[in-house]
């Protein structure tokens, strides 16, 4: 913990009260360098899902220097199953009060009541990588950007429908609203690290409520493909440009705002429909999994670049034995690992027995470790995209027995890579 600085008194942090929401707000724009001017609408519209026991704050003079909130969310572990999680978001200290140990302070009260909770692990989206590995969280998925240029792409320009007898229909917000969370709550019960949507969600993302400092809304074109039997499998997001050349040549960029399907087939109908759009020749993608299908739908994978990769959502185990045993895996055996938690939330030595047909257990145990490693690198690892082996080889996974490393990732890792489509 960062020692405060001598000549700083240690400053209390604890859950607002509902008037105080103004000032906290006003906190959270100053720490994110937005505007701390705070409008009737912002306050209405915050309040109507802060819930101030989770929404923590330090004050210094009975002003607000430093912001924190946490909220339930569902998380789904490999193999489907979702655990009850920690979400953390809007977390600030104002430039004045740094290096006084207030981060440090509110994250210790929100991970201990989770842990009192019964939450299973905690996620947050990490503005800044250096910070959250200090508290145990460690990057579990990965999301990358495309972008499509549609005229080397390869597909028939006369496409107009998807092949397989689906069909894709433009719909409207109010559409999606009805739509939208069922399909979703589909992706999630097979997408390893999908996270839980609310009804607020879908009314901000449809425009239903405006948020005061988002930019200027725009309504995008929905798309929802149906199977042959009428089944909605998939729905896309997006908005176009207005671009000609000189020569009134139009160039527009469509740029996906969203895309979530259940079947590969509604996955390429999507695209396909995307990318055949007169006028468009160019297409940017949302942030996708890392191993997405796009490219590969193309008939020249190459009209798709990468523009962004980076690491998305951040996990942080509380409950070992749950966790572990919340999950599916691929392959079969045994393994002995040493957790180390200077929060004391998490360590401990675990005996984990897995296999594709019966499941898993996973229980304290006072054999040899064959492996030790710290809850920040078992964050990363749970969802089955980070190596054992590659973390090994940068020091921060410590074999205790010889190959101990490559089971564990004969265990823990998965066929397809996970995928958080959201922030938060």
């Amino acid at each position: 913990m960062t020692r405060p600085h001598p000549t700083h008194p240690t400053l209390p942090v604890r859950p607002i009260t509902q008037p105080e929401i103004p000032d906290w707000i006003r906190a959270l724009n100053t720490g994110f360098l937005r505007t701390p001017e705070v409008g009737e609408e912002e306050i209405a519209d915050r309040s109507t899902y802060i819930d101030p026991p989770r929404t923590l704050a330090a004050f210094d003079n009975g002003r607000c220097v430093a912001t924190f909130r946490s909220f339930p969310q569902e998380l789904t572990a490999v193999g489907g199953t979702p655990v009850q999680a920690d979400a953390i978001s809007n977390v600030t200290v104002t430039a004045t009060h740094r290096r006084r140990g207030l981060l440090t302070r509110m994250m210790t009260q929100d991970l201990t009541a989770a842990k009192e909770r019964g939450d299973v692990v905690a996620t947050l989206i990490a503005a800044e990588y250096q910070i959250y590995g200090r508290h145990g969280f460690g990057p579990a998925t990965t999301a990358t950007k495309w972008q499509i240029d549609v005229t080397r792409a390869g597909l028939d320009p006369r496409w107009s429908a998807p092949e397989d007898g689906g069909r894709i229909d433009l719909v409207d917000g109010a559409d999606v609203r009805k739509l939208g969370p069922e399909l979703h709550e589909q992706l999630r019960r097979t997408q390893p690290g999908v996270v839980s949507r609310d009804d607020r969600w879908w009314q901000v993302a449809t425009g239903a409520v405006r948020l005061t400092r988002s930019p200027a809304w725009m309504e995008p074109f929905y798309a929802v493909y149906r199977s042959a039997d009428g089944e909605v499998e998939g729905l896309a997001a997006y908005v176009c440009d207005d671009t000609w050349t000189d020569a009134k040549q139009p160039l527009d960029t469509a740029t996906v705002k969203g895309l979530i399907a259940t079947t590969p087939a509604a996955e390429r109908a999507l695209w396909h429909h995307i990318c055949s759009i007169d006028w468009v020749t160019k297409v940017t993608s949302d942030w996708r999994a890392p191993d997405d299908l796009l490219p590969l739908l193309l008939p020249d994978p190459r009209a798709a670049t990468i523009t962004t990769q980076a690491d998305w959502l951040w996990v942080r185990i509380l409950d070992v034995v749950r966790a572990m045993e919340a999950r599916s895996y691929e392959g079969e055996g045994a393994l002995v690992f040493e957790v180390v938690d200077a929060a004391g939330l998490a360590g401990g030595r675990y005996r984990l027995e897995a296999s594709a047909a019966q499941g898993a257990s996973c229980t304290p145990t006072a054999e040899s470790a064959e492996l030790t490693l710290d809850v920040r690198e078992l964050g990363a690892l749970w969802l089955g995209d980070e190596s054992a082996v590659r973390l090994a080889a940068l020091g921060r996974v410590r074999e205790e027995r010889a190959g101990a490393a490559r089971v564990a990732d004969a265990l823990l890792r998965t066929s397809r890579r996970p995928w958080c489509p959201d922030i938060f």
